[in-house]
């Protein structure tokens, strides 16, 4: 990579837009910070203010689930009134060209669909916050019908289907991830030619091995992140900077 000045990798990174035809992004915090939504991880993150709750916590105790659901209600008010911002935008603009086969993301904030990405364009190796799901059998809660039933009885819902517990449709700490939607993340890693990393330190692992999938196969690397990642040196381009500002205006005609 030969290209020094912003403008020069600014212009870099819409020919290498251009130039590719199946196009995955991976997006992680960085780019829903941009939206006003807390992040978890870094130093003046979430974590840094709360221990996180841990999944057999969670299933084993009902003072625990309690917590994690009212921390959840208090979240998800930040979720709720979060717009996507140009980097979303942007990537639905791809999506509909035909140019991006997917997006992967570490985020739960459900932003990717309300900038009109499908459900089935979206790959959430972590979950999504916005509905619950019995830990049992999976059926999808309604959560404003949890926060009634806690609210009016004071204990947390069963699954109406199946009695199983019920809990946020997020990965939690200690909680496997979902082998489905790995597999096929690593496999529109594999089959890319072109990657594009928004707003991801690429610290969590197995996430952070998608890149280098990408690359194993022969698909160029895109970093856009406002701090170094470990990966800056494997990138054909990286660009340290805020996301919605070097996306503004790609995937238009």
């Amino acid at each position: 990579m030969d290209c020094n000045s912003y403008d020069e990798k600014h212009a870099r990174l819409i020919d290498m837009i251009n130039e590719a035809e199946r196009i995955v992004a991976f997006t992680g915090a960085g780019i829903s910070t941009e939206s006003g939504i807390p992040d978890f991880r870094s130093p003046n993150g979430l974590w840094s203010q709360m221990d996180p709750i841990m999944y057999d916590d969670f299933v084993a105790s009902e003072e625990t689930r309690l917590e994690d659901w009212r921390r959840r209600f208090i979240m998800n008010k930040d979720f709720a009134i979060a717009k996507p911002n140009e980097g979303h935008l942007a990537l639905a603009r791809l999506a509909q060209s035909g140019k991006l086969i997917s997006t992967i993301t570490q985020n739960i904030d459900g932003l990717h669909q309300k900038s009109g990405l499908s459900d089935e364009q979206v790959i959430e190796i972590h979950g999504n916050c916005t509905y619950g799901a019995c830990l049992d059998c999976e059926e999808p809660v309604d959560l404003h019908w949890v926060e009634r039933q806690i609210k009016a009885t004071g204990a947390t819902p069963r699954c109406s289907k199946c009695g199983g517990l019920i809990k946020a449709a997020i990965i939690s700490f200690g909680q496997a991830m979902p082998q489905d939607k790995m597999h096929r993340a690593m496999q529109d890693a594999a089959d890319c030619d072109l990657f594009i990393v928004l707003g991801s330190s690429l610290q969590v692992y197995p996430a952070a091995n998608l890149p280098q999938i990408a690359k194993h196969h022969d698909a160029q690397l895109v970093i856009i992140n406002r701090d170094p990642t470990p990966f800056d040196g494997l990138a054909d381009l990286y660009i340290h900077g805020e996301i919605g500002t070097t996306m503004q205006g790609i995937g238009r005609p």
